[in-house]
């Protein structure tokens, strides 16, 4: 009986991190289907020119045009724009102190990301790293410390971990970091990052690994769309990022709950 109600206990634990894991999943698929729809298969708009209905709210339909035009990434909405991503937001770079300074490492209690960091998630939001750095440390790099928002792309070994930073925090020099634009949404700018992800690989160059430095990446075109458009879709998204995030905190505790109580449970200690 004893060792049937462990099994059932765990067994509860474990259901309900895989019944979170999932609902991230569908919520993640939801926001990625939006901003394709939106802004790269143009679905509204194309409707709108066909004289179709675009199956959204007249409040959200109303907000697109009904034409489109000529660009440097080819056909876009009508009157909507494009431009380096560079012109658009700071894309920056980071650094890493000297790991035999214990004055950069030693009780750091800031965030500071690598790649692996990243390779790590199970979603594209990073909410804390495996290593922190102190306060003397951030001032060796150039970057300082970047803001809730910031998108994090890893620029090398491997080129295309993408996520939004959820914390404050440093990064190394294996990223480009794009901060938030007043312009572009940290959500808009995580989708179009993680559907760019081939075009950053194929600007990336190197003879050990392949990188893409930040004069490849800073000329990179992106859509500016109408800017009512755009708070829509952040909008909408922003609901469902939050909730992932509540979900991944859940799924944290979760974990954490088992594998202490887990040996506990076994031995008997309870």
């Amino acid at each position: 009986y004893y060792q049937k109600s462990i099994i059932e206990f765990i067994d509860s634990i474990d259901s309900k991190i895989e019944l979170n894991r999932e609902y991230n999943k569908n919520l993640e698929e939801i926001a990625k289907a939006l901003f394709k729809s939106w802004f790269i298969d143009f679905d509204p708009v194309r409707a709108k020119s066909e004289g179709l209905t675009t199956g959204l709210p007249d409040e959200i339909s109303d907000l697109f045009p009904d034409s489109f035009e000529d660009s440097a990434l080819g056909e876009i909405p009508y009157r909507w724009s494009t431009d380096e991503v560079g012109n658009i937001c700071e894309c920056v770079g980071g650094g890493t102190p000297s790991t035999k300074e214990p004055l950069f490492w030693k009780n750091g209690n800031n965030f500071w990301a690598t790649p692996k960091d990243l390779s790590d998630l199970e979603k594209p939001i990073l909410l804390e790293t495996s290593k922190k750095i102190t306060n003397l440390g951030i001032q060796k790099i150039s970057s300082r410390v970047l803001p809730i928002g910031t998108v994090l792309i890893s620029s090398r070994a491997p080129v295309g971990y993408v996520a939004v930073a959820e914390v404050p925090l440093s990064i190394n020099q294996g990223f480009i970091a794009i901060k938030p634009s007043e312009i572009l949404s940290k959500e808009y700018l995580l989708n179009w990052a993680q559907a760019n992800v081939e075009k950053f690989k194929n600007r990336a160059s190197g003879t050990t690994f392949a990188e893409i430095s930040k004069q490849s990446f800073r000329p990179i075109k992106i859509l500016l769309p109408d800017e009512i458009v755009m708070g829509a879709f952040s909008d909408l998204t922003k609901i469902i990022y939050k909730r992932i995030i509540s979900s991944m905190k859940d799924i944290k505790n979760l974990v954490d709950m088992r594998n202490i109580l887990l040996p506990k449970l076994i031995s008997g200690e309870l």
